[in-house]
Parts: C-alpha cells; sequence; structure tokens
C-alpha cells in the first residue's frame, strides 16, 4: 500500500504560508515507497520544492520519511514499527513539518501509521502450575495469565480457547477493554482419579492471517482447600506524584481467604507481563503494599495498571486490578527548536518580514505545559503566533544599519506552572547596509589660508566628510566641481585628492593679483546608485613682502635736474618738498617710514617719519649751500623690509639766476644712453650761444625778452611735477588716498606770448637742464594745454 487518503488541506496566513496534510499509511513498509504527492496536494509547483530548499523538519531524532523534491512527493526513509514507534497508542502518527525559504513557508504533515498483524499473541511464561485442591467446588474460578499482543485494533488478541475441556471451561471477562480470561472448574476434581491435568490455552487475534500463542496449563490436584482468597474490590484506584522518591507506598490491596491455617494464608503477586510495572513496583507479598522502585514520568506514562493475584497454600486465587494515576508536575521546560532562520537581513527589509520560525514544545500538560514566548524590549522585531505552539519572528518597524548592526534577540518562554520553568534562545542577526547615506562634510564651509609666491603642488589643507553607511557605500571619493575664477577654470589654480581630500595648489599665487577665490568640492560615495553633497571652499591669500617701496614724487630722471626752491628767508619748519610713495603690498608689509640718509647739510633739513616732509630744522643763512643734495630712504614695515632710495635736489636761493650757476655742475649718472649725450651737447651749445648772445643785445631790453622767449619755447627741459603746499598727509601707508594739488608752467599761445605764472606767493619749483645757461620756468599749475588757463588742477588718487 502507498499514499493513502488525502484526509484535509488547509491554508493560513500568519506572516507565512501554513498548510496541513495528512496520509495514512500501513505500518512495515519498504524503504522507498511512496507516501503521497506532497506537492500536488499542497498545490505548490514541483520545481517550487527545488527552488524553496524544501526540507523536512521533525522534532524527533529519527527521520522516518525523506522528500524528493525533484518529483514532489515523500517516500518512506526507513522501515517503521508502529509498535516500536507507538506501542498501544492509538492512533499512531507522524508529525513533521516541510519548511520552504525565499519566501519563507512551512507546511505541517501528518503520517498515520496503521497497525497490520505481524504479532501474535505470547503469553509471558509458556508454564503455569496450578495447585487445586480436590474439594474445589464446581464453579470455581482461576485466573488464567492473560496473552499479550502488540498489535492494535481487530489485529490485537480477541479470544482464547482451552483444549481439554473435559473439567474446566474458558470464562472471559471484557473490563476497561481488556480481556481477562478465568478458569473454571466444570467437573469435580478426583486426585485418585487423576492427580495431574494438563491443559493447553490458545490465544487467537483477528488478523489476517490468524495469529496465536499457547501456554501450558499444570494443574495438581490437591486435597481439601475449599475456599479461595477474595479482594475487597476488583479494581483499584491510587495517585502517585511523577518523580515520587523511592520506596514510595503507592496503594494497598486486600484479599481474604475462610480458610484457616495453611490454606488461609493468602500471598500477592503482581502478574504484569511487561517489565515496565515490574520495574518500577514492587507488591509486598505479605500486606499487599505496592511499593514504588523505579522513576516514573508522566511524560512517559499517564497511567499504570497492575494486575495482581492473591493465593492462598491451597493454590486458590483471586485477582483485581489496580489502576494507578501518575500526576504531572512542572518538571520539563518549554523546548525551543529553531526551524529556519536568517542570519543576515537587509537593513530596508520591509515590516512583517519572517526572520526567524520557532517551535516551542512543553512535555507537561495542562497549566504546567501552557507556554507564554516573548522577546527582550526595544527591539524592532515581533514575535507572532501562527498556531498551537509555532511563533514567527518578524519585523516590527524599520531597521537602521547605522544605528545597530546587528541584533542579539532574546526569545524566552515560560509555562504556566506553579513554579513556572522557562528556557530561552539568544539569536544573533546581522542587519546589511543599503546606501542610504549620503557623505557629510564636517564643516557648512571651509576657509583656508596660503601665502602667495608659493611653490606649486604645496598640501594647501584638508577636507574631510564622513558616511555613516558601510563598507563601499561608505568609501568617499573628493571631486572638484567646474567653475571658472576670472575666466580660468579652477582645475588651473587647484586640484583635490580624490581618496584623502586634500587640496593642492597648481600654480604659485600672486595676492597683488588675486587676494581669495572660492569653489565647491563634491563628496561622493561608492554606492549604487552614488549619494553625494557639496561644501563651498574660500581660499585666502596672505601677502608676503615681495614688492619694495614706489616713489611717485619726486620723479627720478637722468635727463634733468629736478630741484625744489627753498628762499633763503625760510623759518624754521618749512616745508620745502614731500616725498610721496606707495607699496603695492597690503597690511604692514605696505606701512612705509621715510629716514634721511645722506645730506649735504644734516643739520638744516629733516624728513618726517610718518609722511616723508622735508622741513627746515633751522632758519637758513647766507653762508648755507645753493645747492644741497638729500638722500631719502624709503622702507616698508615687512619681515625683512624692502626699501628704495631717493635723491632729492634742493636749491637754497632767492631767485632763478642764482640758482642755475650752481646746478649746472650738478654731476650725472654715467649710464645715460647716446640720446642724453647728445642733448647734453646740444644744451651746452645753447647755453654758449645764449651767453653771447645776451651781451650783444643788452642795448634792447625788448629784444632780449624776445630771445628769452625765444630760448623758453626751444628749451628741452621736461615739466616735473610739484609738490604744493596744499597737501594731504598719507598718514604713512604708502597708499594716495587723499586729494593733491599740482602746478604747471605754460603758454597761453605759443611764441608769441609771454610766460603766464601762477598765483602770487605760490612755491616754486626750480627744473633745470645740464644743457641750459639759466632759462628758468615758474610752475603753477599742473594742467593740460587744453584746459581753462590759471585754474588749478585737483588729482585725486585712490
Amino acid at each position: 500500500m502507498t499514499g493513502q487518503v488525502l484526509l484535509f488541506f488547509c491554508l493560513l496566513s500568519v506572516g507565512s504560508v501554513l498548510g496541513q496534510v495528512s496520509y495514512t499509511i500501513p505500518e512495515e513498509m519498504a524503504k522507498g515507497s511512496l507516501v503521497g504527492n506532497i506537492a500536488q496536494d499542497l498545490g505548490l509547483e514541483t520545481k517550487r520544492l527545488a527552488s524553496g530548499k524544501a526540507r523536512i523538519y521533525t522534532r524527533d531524532s529519527d527521520e522516518y520519511m525523506e522528500l524528493n523534491r525533484e518529483r514532489g512527493v515523500l517516500l518512506v526513509k526507513q522501515r517503521i514499527d508502529r509498535e516500536a514507534l507507538c506501542r498501544q497508542t492509538t492512533p499512531c502518527a507522524l508529525h513533521f513539518q516541510i519548511i520552504l525559504e525565499n519566501p519563507m513557508e512551512f507546511y505541517s504533515v501528518t503520517v498515520q501509521i496503521t497497525d497490520i498483524n505481524d504479532n501474535s499473541p505470547t503469553f509471558e511464561e509458556s508454564e503455569i502450575k496450578f495447585n487445586i485442591s480436590e474439594s474445589a467446588v464446581i464453579g470455581a474460578k482461576f485466573v488464567l495469565e492473560r496473552a499479550e499482543d502488540l498489535d492494535v485494533g481487530i489485529n490485537d488478541l480477541q479470544t482464547y480457547e482451552l483444549k481439554p475441556t473435559d473439567n474446566f471451561a474458558l470464562k472471559l471477562h471484557n473490563i476497561d477493554g481488556n480481556k481477562n480470561v478465568e478458569m473454571v472448574l466444570q467437573k469435580p476434581l478426583d486426585r485418585e482419579k487423576q492427580e495431574q491435568i494438563s491443559l493447553v490455552l490458545t490465544a487467537v487475534d483477528g488478523g489476517e492471517p490468524q495469529m496465536s500463542g499457547t501456554m501450558l496449563i499444570v494443574i495438581t490436584v490437591l486435597d481439601v482447600n475449599d475456599n479461595a482468597p477474595v479482594f475487597t474490590q476488583p479494581t483499584y484506584k491510587a495517585t502517585v506524584t511523577e518523580n515520587s522518591p523511592k520506596g514510595t507506598v503507592v496503594a494497598t490491596v486486600t484479599a481474604s481467604d475462610a480458610d484457616q491455617g495453611s490454606n488461609g494464608k493468602v500471598t500477592y503477586s503482581i502478574t504484569n507481563k511487561f517489565d515496565e510495572i515490574k520495574k518500577s513496583f514492587h507488591m509486598n507479598k505479605a500486606n499487599g503494599e505496592v511499593t514504588l522502585i523505579g522513576n516514573i514520568d508522566f511524560e512517559k506514562s499517564r497511567s499504570f495498571q497492575i494486575n495482581v493475584r492473591a493465593s492462598d497454600d491451597g493454590g486458590l486465587t483471586d485477582s483485581c486490578k489496580l489502576i494507578l494515576d501518575v500526576q504531572d508536575v512542572n518538571d520539563n521546560k518549554p523546548e525551543i527548536n529553531i526551524m529556519s532562520k536568517s542570519t543576515v537581513i537587509s537593513e530596508d527589509a520591509k515590516l512583517n518580514t519572517v526572520v526567524t520560525m520557532i517551535n516551542i514544545e512543553d512535555k507537561d500538560s495542562g497549566e504546567n505545559g501552557k507556554v507564554q514566548c516573548f522577546i527582550n524590549e526595544n527591539l524592532p522585531f515581533a514575535l507572532k503566533t501562527s498556531t498551537n505552539n509555532f511563533y514567527s519572528l518578524v519585523t516590527d518597524s524599520d531597521l537602521d544599519r547605522e544605528r545597530a548592526t546587528q541584533y542579539n534577540i532574546t526569545v524566552t518562554c515560560s509555562d504556566e506552572g506553579v513554579p513556572s520553568l522557562s528556557s530561552s534562545v539568544t539569536l544573533t542577526l546581522q542587519i546589511s547596509d543599503v546606501n542610504d547615506n549620503a557623505p557629510v562634510f564636517e564643516r557648512s564651509s571651509y576657509e583656508a589660508y596660503i601665502v602667495e609666491n608659493n611653490t606649486p603642488v604645496l598640501s594647501i589643507f584638508t577636507v574631510k566628510a564622513r558616511d555613516a553607511d558601510w563598507n563601499q557605500n561608505a568609501r568617499v571619493s573628493y571631486i572638484l566641481e567646474d567653475s571658472s575664477v576670472n575666466g580660468v577654470p579652477i582645475s588651473s589654480y587647484v586640484s583635490v585628492s580624490a581618496d584623502s581630500g586634500v587640496i593642492h595648489a597648481v600654480r604659485s599665487f600672486d595676492y597683488e593679483q588675486i587676494k581669495d577665490f572660492q569653489f565647491r568640492l563634491k563628496a561622493q560615495d561608492g554606492g549604487s546608485p552614488p549619494l553625494s553633497s557639496n561644501v563651498t571652499v574660500k581660499i585666502v591669500i596672505q601677502d608676503q613682502n615681495d614688492n619694495p617701496p614706489q616713489v611717485l614724487y619726486p620723479v627720478q630722471t637722468g635727463g634733468s635736474v629736478v630741484a625744489e626752491m627753498v628762499p633763503r628767508a625760510a623759518d624754521v619748519g618749512y616745508l620745502v618738498t614731500k616725498v610721496v610713495a606707495v607699496d603695492v603690498d597690503s597690511g604692514q608689509n605696505a606701512w612705509l617710514s621715510y629716514k634721511l640718509q645722506k645730506a649735504t647739510d644734516r643739520a638744516l633739513f629733516e624728513v618726517g617719519l610718518q609722511n616723508g616732509e622735508i622741513r627746515t630744522i633751522r632758519q637758513v643763512n647766507d653762508k648755507d649751500a645753493v645747492k644741497q643734495r638729500l638722500t631719502v630712504i624709503v622702507e616698508d614695515n615687512g619681515q625683512p623690509s624692502r626699501s628704495v632710495a631717493v635723491i632729492v635736489n634742493v636749491a637754497v636761493a632767492d631767485s632763478f639766476p642764482e640758482v642755475l650757476s650752481e646746478f649746472t655742475d650738478f654731476t650725472h649718472d654715467k649710464e645715460y644712453n647716446d640720446n642724453l649725450t647728445f642733448y647734453l651737447v646740444l644744451a651746452l651749445a645753447v647755453v654758449s650761444f645764449l651767453f653771447i648772445t645776451c651781451v650783444v643785445v643788452i642795448i634792447s631790453v625788448k629784444i632780449y625778452r624776445w630771445r628769452q622767449s625765444r630760448t623758453l619755447f626751444h628749451s628741452n627741459l621736461p615739466v616735473i611735477p610739484y609738490y604744493p603746499p596744499r597737501y594731504s598727509d598719507t598718514l604713512g601707508t604708502g597708499t594716495l588716498q587723499h586729494v593733491y594739488n599740482y602746478e604747471v608752467c605754460r603758454t597761453t599761445d605759443s611764441r608769441k606770448s609771454d610766460c603766464k605764472f601762477g598765483r602770487a606767493g605760490s612755491q616754486n619749483v626750480l627744473i633745470l637742464d645740464p644743457s641750459s645757461t639759466g632759462t628758468m620756468q615758474r610752475i603753477q599749475s599742473e594742467k593740460s594745454i587744453l584746459d581753462e588757463p590759471d585754474s588749478p588742477l585737483e588729482v585725486r588718487l585712490i
């Protein structure tokens, strides 16, 4: 017989699919025999069994069934002996589960094992002896040992036969489903005729084919014992608590015999065949006390039936039954069996995702066997019951690997016994990462400083972004976003290391060209798809003292001599001129100071340290030389400092002619070019010519003035700026941020008119060319020829 009837099939949905199917097969089927088409009966496709890695889960250590995934059938894995598996328990069934994964599902399967007639009735003893008094009355009963048949149902023991039946007849009693057999005397015994009688008791079952067992009964006929022992009741009942200590008296049976002497002495004995009774209980032959001599376990046997026989010395007997119920105590902890579990779950797993399936079993009964399970608090998981004693551990809220990379989930199960017993198991669940966090910079923006004139490839500073994800998802790369500074790509200024975030200078920076610039960096992780964030970086160029001061006034030329006029009547503190210089650096690198290095007469002039003003420090007298040469050092405040020297020529005189003769001897630099030499020679010729002309034309003043005008017109003397008295102090900052006034000398109508001079009382600057013999120009206002006549010019330098 292969697969039997499919009893029922149901589906439930409690976090996973749960079904139940039942089969019935006979015992002793050959290995590999077909039990049933499990795939068809569960409504599954065969390939689902393979893809779901279908397997059998059973709590027992022995597996009697195997699953063929390719065919989708259940097969017998090993021979099943119903008697060894279930003994007398009916029905006898195997319970197991079919587990599938991806998604996780399980199905309950019950295989009921039916009995076949493979056991014959047997007697514990092959021979039994009776001593029966010849005075035994007709109807006297003699209890015979029952035969035991391990089969059940129709295959169990059905009837007894006794042969021969000359003196005794067989009487059967069905008490509590058990067939008790008695031998009843039908004909008086006569020891003188037959001292010993041999009978054969045959036990027959109802199977096909029918099987039987026999026992020989040997009766010895005794004299004169006509009263048999009689129990006070045919059935005794008692209770005993499991795990009771050895030596505990569990019950006492009592029988009485009306005879006297040895014929009235009653002896008690246990007549059960199986060793389990005899190993657990002892009968006191004299007083009928039943004592516990072994260990009893409610989970193995919930009751015992002890057959007790009372015998007297005359061979008369009586029998009774002792029904011993075992009371349960809470001595078994709940057993937690992991049917299937996941060790890793993604942090983006949906709610109610099944993580683990658990089966709970408590061998106790009643309240002692009722189990409640729970997990530790504050976890994003919940324990849901699907059917009795089956639980599913599912996700109860969103997971975040950045909060917790793994969970140790302790499942604790407690029964309702007193005292309550519990057991627990800890499940370790790893949370796998998904790319759900973008890199985050340590700052919202960065600002770094670099000193100008740096070397290229210099490391400026490092940006750092952190990603809360793990492994590849947390691997951050730094990218320079495309932009430009003053039309130049930012990549021409800086570069960034993709791995470390170190920002390098690509070029050498010049503070005077660019003082700061900014750009954006992107931090991108290695996830799929990648996530990124941006940050603004500002680079500030710091100034170095790499530029010397530049002198704006007086202008240093090699072709002409500029002299400042100082009247001999000048008082102490008379402002001779002012040295004006600037420094393109910034900060203290541009703070300028002025020092008088050399002077023809150091006691006559001083230079303002901060403003560069050259003033007299004493009254000018007639003994002071007309030609005074001052060397002024302009120095900045940088480290190290830079400086420049400027030469200032001062003429101490009240009139221009007085000055001309003195300044014609000024030495000039030797490094004049060829053009300058030519002009010097020409100047000497012109001076000589003018000298001769002056002697000849003394007679005519008009002619003299005309000649003077012509000389002025043809003069090659450059127009040199004059720093007027209405100056504004630069406060030593080296910049021209105030209004300055300059005066120039011009003619109004080419050669025909005289020179027009500035306002009275203005200062004078003498501009001399070495080639001239005394030509003088009074500079009043530096203006363009196109300007209004006699209007002062204001020049604002910022």
